[in-house]
């Protein structure tokens, strides 16, 4: 088995900034991408940012040049740094992984979500 477990939601004022940290353990061989997605209120889940390797990252349109994705292999965990937080920001976020089972398969893997709030 495999659990994703998230950290460092909270509350925060516009223009803030929050870390998310995602720890993956358990019966990992390999790690193929880990990333973060958000669901707010009434709106379908989204690509916040993605991360393959330290130079192949990809991040959703309205967080670009405002949040970092990164990852560390040996402890096997992703993180994601928001700076210039908006209330547009406020959703559920999800760590989401690929992982590599010792059988060879890929499985997908979520955690179970942190809540993220921009607001005065």
């Amino acid at each position: 088995q495999v659990h994703l477990v998230e950290s460092g939601g909270g509350l925060v004022q516009p223009g803030g900034s929050l870390r998310l940290s995602c720890a993956a353990s358990g019966s990992i061989f390999s790690i193929d991408d880990m990333g973060w997605y958000r669901q707010a209120p009434g709106k379908q889940r989204e690509l916040v940012a993605r991360i393959i390797s330290s130079t192949i990252t990809n991040y959703g349109d309205s967080v670009k040049g405002r949040f970092t994705i990164s990852r560390e292999n040996a402890k096997n965990t992703v993180s994601l740094q928001m700076n210039s937080l908006n209330p547009e920001d406020t959703a559920v976020y999800y760590c989401n992984a690929h992982i590599r089972r010792a059988t060879g398969f890929t499985i997908e893997y979520w955690g179970q979500g942190t809540q993220v709030t921009v607001s005065a």
